[in-house]
């Protein structure tokens, strides 16, 4: 648990706080790493900050495990071409810590933009400090109908098919991540 953030390369170290709210050093990592992810900035260092059966989810996929959740932050990388934090603050600096963030995003390609207003609420193993699950809550909410659901879980197991991961560190480095 004694990964410091600068061997993590973590961008983001200014960490907003609600009045009262506090942060260890190790949630200020997990948040700021969290941060970068959703900024579009994947590394596979970062991602060892994440337990090898953590569960991603957010109204448009539920990745389950490693294999399925690095190819969601790494897809951000395709599909938008530009990514901007609006805002962030952490609201709850308990065991989910929960957070919430405004992000702009601009569709690679057709150039179409959208604001997400989220509830992010990451839990954590509290012996091994890793991220055990992240849940991504568009306006507040995700989808509970099995219609949803069964997209969601399509798209979990799609994008790791067309989003490719990297191997080691050095193909990290060559992707523009660190």
């Amino acid at each position: 648990m004694s990964t410091g953030t600068g061997d993590l390369n973590i961008e983001n170290t200014n960490i907003k706080t609600a009045s009262g709210v506090t942060l260890d050093e190790h949630q200020k990592t997990l948040v700021g790493s969290v941060l970068d992810l959703f900024a579009g900035r994947p590394s596979l260092k970062k991602l060892q900050l994440w337990a090898d059966d953590g569960v991603f989810e957010d109204p448009i996929t539920k990745a389950e495990g490693r294999k399925q959740y690095e190819p969601q932050w790494y897809g951000l990388q395709s599909a938008f071409s530009e990514i901007e934090r609006l805002s962030h603050e952490v609201t709850d600096g308990g065991n989910p810590i929960a957070m919430d963030l405004k992000t702009r995003y601009v569709m690679k390609g057709v150039g179409k933009e959208q604001t997400i207003a989220s509830k992010i609420l990451i839990y954590y193993d509290q012996s091994s400090g890793k991220i055990t699950k992240l849940q991504d809550k568009w306006d507040g909410q995700l989808p509970d109908s099995s219609f949803k659901n069964a997209f969601r879980n399509l798209n979990s197991v799609t994008v790791p098919k067309i989003v490719s991961v990297p191997k080691n560190d050095e193909e990290d480095a060559k992707m523009g991540n660190q």
